[in-house]
C-alpha cells in the first residue's frame, strides 16, 4: 500500500494538487495545512485543482478531505471535476446534508403583499421548474430500462401492481358504484317531467365513459395511492436511504419511481374501464328499480349510447391521470426532508397538486374534444 501524497503544481495562477498513493483510513493522509501555507506563499493563486491520474485507492478519508477544503471560506475558486465520479455523488449527499435547515414558521412575517406575492411566485416557478426536471429524470430512468441498464426488480413491479391494481378495487367499485346511482337519480328526477326516463341509460354511460369513470379513478389513486408514494418514499429520505442507494451506486428512480410508474400506467386503464362498468350497473339499479325500465331495454339503449371513441377518451385521460399521480406522488416525496412533519406536508401536497392538476387537464381535455367534435 503506498502512502497517500500531494504534489503541488503552479501554473498560471493556478495550483494544482496531484493526489497519488492510497488515500484509506488505514493510511496517514496529508495535512490540509500544507496547502493552506502554500497559498499563504502565493498569494496571486486564483484557483486550485486536482489530478488523480495516480490516485490508487480511496475511501470516505478522500471525500473528507475534499468537503474540508470545500467547506473551508477560501477565496481562490475550487475546480473538482478531476476527482472521481463517486467523490462528486459524496460530496454532493454531504452538501445537500448540511444545507438542511428547519423552516421558519414566521418566515414570511413582516414582509408586504407584493413581497408575499413575489415569494409564491417565485415558489411555484422553482416547483415547476422541478416537476419539469423530475419528467426529465424519469424518461431517462425509462430510456435505461428499455436498454437493460438499469437497476430494477421484477418483484417490485409486481409488488406495485398488486398495490395499485387489485387492492384498489373495493374502493373503485364502491364510489364508481355510488356516483352511477346519484346520476341515475339526478337525471331520473328530471327526465320523467317528459316522461323520457330511459335516456337515463344514455346519461349515466355517457358521463362514465367519458368523464366520470377516469376522473373518480384518478381522484380514488390521488387520495390512496399518490398520498402512499409520498408517505413511502418522504420516509425513506428522511431515513437516508435513498440517500444509501446512491452511495452503493444504485438510481433511485430505476429502484423506486419507475416501478410505480410503470403499475400506475398499466393499471390505470383497466381500473377505468372497471369503473366504467360498475356506474353503468348502478344506474342500471335506479333504472330498473325506480323508473320500471326493463334490464334489456336498459342494455340496448347504453350500448346505442356508447361510441367507441368515448371510451377510447376516457381511457386516455385515465393513463394520464395515472402518469400525474405517479409523478407528483414520487415527486413530493423526493422533496420531504428532515423530520416526519415533513413526510405529511408531502403527503398533503402530494393530494392536493394531484386533484388540481387532474382537474387542470380534463378541463383541457373538453377544450380539445369541443373543438375536434368529440
Amino acid at each position: 500500500m503506498q502512502q497517500p501524497q500531494i504534489h503541488f503544481h503552479i501554473k498560471d495562477n493556478e495550483l494544482h494538487l496531484a493526489l497519488s498513493g492510497d488515500w484509506t483510513l488505514s493510511s496517514s493522509v496529508p495535512k490540509r495545512e500544507h496547502i493552506y501555507s502554500k497559498l499563504a506563499e502565493h498569494p496571486d493563486i486564483s484557483r486550485i485543482s486536482f489530478n488523480c491520474s495516480q490516485l490508487d485507492t480511496w475511501d470516505s478519508t478522500l471525500v473528507s478531505f475534499v468537503y474540508q477544503l470545500q467547506v473551508q471560506p477560501l477565496k481562490q475558486e475550487l475546480d473538482l471535476s478531476s476527482l472521481p465520479h463517486g467523490v462528486h455523488h459524496l460530496l454532493q449527499l454531504a452538501t445537500t446534508s448540511a444545507r438542511k435547515t428547519a423552516p421558519s414558521a414566521h418566515a414570511s412575517t413582516g414582509l408586504s403583499i407584493a413581497a408575499r406575492l413575489g415569494t409564491a411566485a417565485q415558489g411555484w416557478f422553482q416547483g415547476m421548474v422541478e416537476f419539469i426536471d423530475f419528467i426529465g429524470l424519469a424518461l431517462l430512468s425509462f430510456l435505461r430500462l428499455l436498454k437493460a441498464q438499469s437497476v430494477f426488480r421484477f418483484q417490485d413491479l409486481v409488488s406495485q401492481l398488486h398495490f395499485c391494481g387489485a387492492q384498489a378495487l373495493p374502493i373503485v367499485s364502491l364510489i364508481s358504484l355510488l356516483v352511477g346511482l346519484i346520476l341515475a337519480f339526478v337525471g331520473a328526477v328530471q327526465l320523467q317531467y317528459f316522461g323520457a326516463q330511459i335516456y337515463v341509460a344514455d346519461l349515466v354511460g355517457i358521463a362514465m365513459t367519458r368523464e366520470m369513470g377516469a376522473m373518480m379513478t384518478g381522484i380514488i389513486m390521488a387520495g390512496r395511492t399518490g398520498a402512499a408514494f409520498a408517505a413511502q418514499l418522504g420516509t425513506m429520505q428522511v431515513n437516508e436511504e435513498i440517500d444509501a442507494l446512491h452511495t452503493l451506486g444504485i438510481s433511485s428512480f430505476d429502484f423506486l419511481v419507475m416501478p410505480r410508474i410503470m403499475a400506475l400506467l398499466a393499471m390505470m386503464p383497466l381500473l377505468c374501464l372497471y369503473a366504467d362498468v360498475v356506474g353503468i350497473l348502478g344506474g342500471a339499479i335506479v333504472g330498473l328499480s325506480m323508473l320500471d325500465i326493463s334490464l334489456p331495454l336498459y342494455w340496448n339503449q347504453t350500448v346505442a349510447s356508447i361510441t367507441l371513441p368515448y371510451v377510447w377518451l376516457g381511457v386516455i385521460k385515465s393513463c394520464i391521470f395515472g402518469f400525474i399521480v405517479a409523478v407528483v406522488g414520487c415527486l413530493r416525496g423526493m422533496q420531504a426532508e428532515g423530520s416526519a412533519e415533513s413526510v405529511g406536508r408531502a403527503a398533503t401536497s402530494a393530494v392536493v397538486t394531484i386533484i388540481v392538476g387532474i382537474i387542470v387537464v380534463d378541463g383541457l381535455f373538453a377544450v380539445i374534444c369541443n373543438f375536434i367534435g368529440i
